[in-house]
């Protein structure tokens, strides 16, 4: 189904049956991607009495209880109630779920310490000619199947720096999307620099502005320019398991 669009001024032309889908799924296996030390999801039965809720021990239907950590199991969106001593949530904040974003691949900079850091330059060079994206997603490199099931724990994974944050919020990205499972070092000491820096909390807070990480983008998708649909569950809390949606524009 091919539909026109006309946003921000520009016209679309979107084939919204060709879905691309880019988050990592929760599953109760332990080959699944994590990080900061959270168990693998679990899957378990309800127990009343004599009645368990699994068809295949005897029960009538299958009753299961979720246990999970959204910034820790699989892809999630978080609002600014992550680092806020106010209690926000994703599901009152994010009141919109298409946008124009821009999908560009970094190979991050390591420096002398032998941290990987993604740079204002690098965003400088990827988005200075273009028409400013309300969303961005970044696909890290090197981009092998294996970010599927890595356990970030302990890693020091790569990170943006808040020189490069303070350029996203110049050029008005609202929605920032990331393969990685933060956009802050693993340890800072609790500074989280680039989080406070993006919702600019607590002097002046964007309560609509949302951050999505553990992504997954193929190497087969290639850079350029789409509509996000960012898919959430209604949790009533700071962050929620996601499913971010890139639609190819014509």
């Amino acid at each position: 189904m091919i539909a026109t669009i006309f946003h921000l001024g520009r016209e679309f032309k979107v084939d919204f049956f060709k879905p691309i889908d880019i988050s990592i799924p929760l599953s109760a296996s332990n080959d699944c991607a994590s990080a900061w030390y959270v168990e693998p999801m679990k899957l378990e039965p309800v127990v009343m009495g004599n009645w368990v809720g699994d068809v295949n021990k005897g029960g009538s239907v299958n009753f299961r209880t979720i246990t999970f950590n959204p910034h820790g199991n699989g892809t999630h969106t978080e609002c600014v109630g992550h680092i806020s001593k106010e209690f926000y949530t994703i599901n009152q904040n994010l009141k919109r779920f298409l946008f124009l974003a821009e999908l560009v691949t970094i190979l991050p900079y390591e420096r002398e310490n032998g941290d990987f850091v993604i740079t204002r330059k690098q965003f400088e060079e990827l988005l200075g000619d273009l028409a400013k994206p309300e969303a961005i997603v970044i696909r890290t490199l090197g981009n092998g199947k294996s970010k599927l099931s890595t356990n970030y724990s302990n890693t020091n994974p790569p990170y943006i720096l808040k020189e490069a944050i303070d350029y996203l919020n110049e050029i008005g990205v609202q929605h920032l999307l990331i393969d990685m499972p933060s956009i802050d070092k693993e340890v800072d000491g609790g500074a989280l620099e680039a989080h406070h820096a993006f919702w600019n909390y607590p002097q002046d807070t964007q309560l609509h502005k949302t951050i999505t990480e553990f992504i997954y983008v193929s190497n087969e998708i290639t850079d350029g320019t789409y509509i996000l649909n960012l898919q959430i569950a209604p949790f009533e809390n700071d962050a929620s398991p996601s499913k971010p949606i890139l639609y190819q524009v014509y």
